[in-house]
């Protein structure tokens, strides 16, 4: 038997670059593996539409349009978060969506053109406002259902999901109802519903300062209740990174110009000459994605930041011990369900505004999007776990693989099989990480 020597040390082994860089930066591994499987769907779809560098999906039009798209699922999404973070389902609020819209489309069409006369500058916001006071209403009352009648969440908005549908039927009688007020109209996207460049780029630099602010302040929260602070270079790292993705994606969007025909009839309505290679107007960011955003910033606050946020977490973590502990339950959960409600009718008055109509198909299948881009964003269906910019994602991996596919010319049956397939994996994958992580 060997022994050391007097005052021999043993070197630790040297921990790998990666992991000290993910333990410094304290970036989730799970984040990192959405962006590494969005990232393999871009440049897969890329190569397949044309090659590598001179393909059709990683183009600023498509990329544009995808994040169109993509906004109303992901708002969506992030109230999902919430709602299966404390062990529950929505199964409405694709009907919600078709239901609102035909409210406030009969609403703009035949109602407020009555009352107020034509083309007055408050019919958009009154569309909007009782768009949210209807959604809030329908959710309040699926939550009362689920928190004071024990009935099963997954029961409560099915049987909401067919009477949505079919009350948004009897409201139009099946019509589609058009065109809508043109200021509402803005909320869609296009040309039009977009901010420009210089107005983007405005947006860039607010957004690269909050996120040096965002970062200076968790640092000095973290000095404060004498928390471990990470490394400056860490810090650093996390900001110029944040400020890199910003600037990127508002470069894309500034690259997308408006077609030729609109931006020739803006200029002949402004009296400005066209040259002779036309006309470059750079689209900008659209509303619908700066309202997505916006949300997303908003309800990430919500959930990690509040009083709210904290029981939702505390209830889906432990309903029992959540109770006990002096928490009210079921006035959350109806709150939660009210905000679920809330959330589908923003998704509502975009999706109306993009079609310039409303009809009471408008949102089908939604509700399964939107329940699949929080469960692929790690939202777990045991409770308790979940984050609002992995439904975000989510909601991109989802539309970007529907995009691909109908850039490709797939079926829409194939479409819809390689999204339930998507599903059931990242529910696998959950699976396979929550028992991992109680064996360790």
């Amino acid at each position: 038997m060997t022994t050391a020597a007097p005052g021999a040390t043993h070197a630790a082994p040297e921990e790998p670059v990666f992991r000290r860089l993910l333990r410094a930066t304290e970036i989730d591994t799970r984040m990192l593996g959405m962006i590494f499987a969005l990232l393999l769907i871009w440049f897969g779809f890329n190569l397949m539409s044309g090659g590598l560098f001179s393909g059709l999906f990683l183009t600023p039009r498509n990329l544009w349009n995808l994040s169109v798209q993509t906004s109303s699922i992901a708002i969506m999404g992030t109230g999902m978060v919430l709602i299966i973070v404390m062990r529950h389902i929505d199964l409405s609020v694709g009907s919600i969506i078709g239901f609102v819209s035909t409210i406030i489309g009969v609403a703009q069409v035949r109602v407020f053109p009555m009352w107020l006369g034509l083309d007055n500058p408050t019919i958009w916001i009154l569309s909007v406002i009782l768009a949210l006071a209807i959604g809030a209403a329908i959710g309040a009352m699926h939550g009362s259902l689920v928190a004071y009648f024990g009935i099963p969440a997954f029961i409560v908005t099915l049987g909401g999901q067919l009477f949505w549908r079919g009350a948004a039927w009897l409201v139009t009688s099946g019509q589609t109802i058009a065109p809508l007020d043109p200021t509402f109209a803005l909320m869609g996207g296009g040309p039009h519903g977009s901010v420009g460049a210089t107005v983007s780029w405005v947006i860039a630099l607010l957004a690269c300062a909050g996120i040096v602010f965002s970062i200076w302040a968790g640092r000095q929260r973290r000095a404060r209740f004498r928390f471990p602070k990470r490394p400056m270079w860490a810090e650093i790292l996390l900001a110029v990174l944040g400020c890199l993705l910003v600037v990127g994606a508002t470069s894309v969007v500034n690259a997308y110009p408006w077609p030729p025909r609109v931006a020739a009839a803006w200029a002949e309505a402004h009296n400005i000459p066209v040259p002779e290679d036309g006309l470059f107007i750079s689209t900008g960011w659209a509303i619908p994605v700066l309202i997505a955003l916006v949300i997303g910033f908003l309800m990430t606050f919500v959930a990690r930041r509040t009083q709210f946020g904290r029981y939702v977490y505390a209830i889906g973590g432990n309903p029992e011990a959540a109770e006990l502990a002096g928490i009210n339950t079921k006035r959350i959960t109806v709150m939660v369900f009210a905000l679920m409600g809330m959330l589908a009718a923003v998704a509502a008055c975009i999706d109306s505004a993009r079609l310039d109509s409303a009809t009471n198909v408008l949102g089908q299948l939604d509700e399964l999007y939107t329940i699949a881009a929080a469960v692929i964003g790690g939202t777990s269906l045991a409770g308790g776990v979940g984050t609002i910019y992995g439904a975000l994602i989510g909601a991109l991996v989802i539309q970007s693989l529907q995009s691909g596919m109908v850039l490709l010319g797939f079926d829409s049956a194939f479409q819809q099989m390689v999204v339930g397939l998507v599903l059931v994996a990242a529910v696998g994958i959950d699976t396979f990480y929550r028992r991992r992580t109680a064996k360790g």
